[in-house]
């Protein structure tokens, strides 16, 4: 059987996480289940040239945000994990207290249930003391918190590449690979000839 995900798209600036992450998945032939929820679209129309449909259309399925009796709702539905990107607040509480009222945090529910991977891009700041301790009571029942920090050791020349980037570390956690991914060389530090012994730091990678 061919992997299969639930991706769930809420309310939250950067909805285009999970656009992009679609659109990789779609192009890895990895099945996808989308779940957006109501104010998801109107951020889709705020941030992006994309029309709800033209989302929709990335992914294998769609299911409506109130469709309780979805597939997805079941724990008999087999499928091999759940990324919601990007995560609200109100949707990382709604987990937390197991308050399943629309399918996103139903389908979440489940995958905690069922010891599937659960993975939560969280966009948020700054973080008030609910949002962390939310944040770290999922942790502990196996959740992945997977904030959508931007890398700049692989020098990004645009927005394009920064959104890649994290899209590409989140699919990591699945386990899938996202070819043009500019991974961590390394480094090694150098003496130099000042008085000081200060550190010239020269980086081992193929970037440039």
């Amino acid at each position: 059987m061919s992997l299969r995900l639930i991706i769930g798209i809420t309310s939250a600036t950067g909805v285009i996480y999970g656009i992009e992450l679609l659109k990789v998945l779609r192009e890895l032939h990895v099945e996808t289940h989308l779940i957006l929820s109501r104010w998801a679209k109107a951020t889709i129309l705020k941030e992006t040239s994309y029309s709800i449909d033209e989302v929709c259309a990335f992914a294998s399925v769609f299911h409506g945000y109130g469709d309780q009796g979805a597939t997805i709702s079941s724990g008999s539905f087999h499928h091999d994990g759940m990324i919601i990107a990007p995560c609200s607040m109100k949707t990382l509480a709604g987990i937390r207290c197991g308050y399943a009222d629309n399918l996103i945090v139903r389908a979440a529910d489940v995958t905690l249930k069922e010891h599937r991977r659960l993975l939560l891009v969280v966009r948020e700041s700054p973080l008030n003391g609910i949002h962390l301790e939310n944040m770290l009571a999922l942790s502990r029942l196996g959740a992945i918190i997977a904030p959508p920090m931007p890398a700049f050791y692989n020098h990004p020349k645009s927005l394009e590449d920064i959104i890649r980037h994290t899209v590409g570390r989140i699919l990591d956690l699945f386990y899938l690979e996202l070819p043009q991914l500019k991974r961590w060389g390394g480094m090694q530090a150098v003496h130099t000839d000042s008085q000081d012994d200060e550190l010239k730091i020269m980086e081992q990678s193929n970037y440039e």
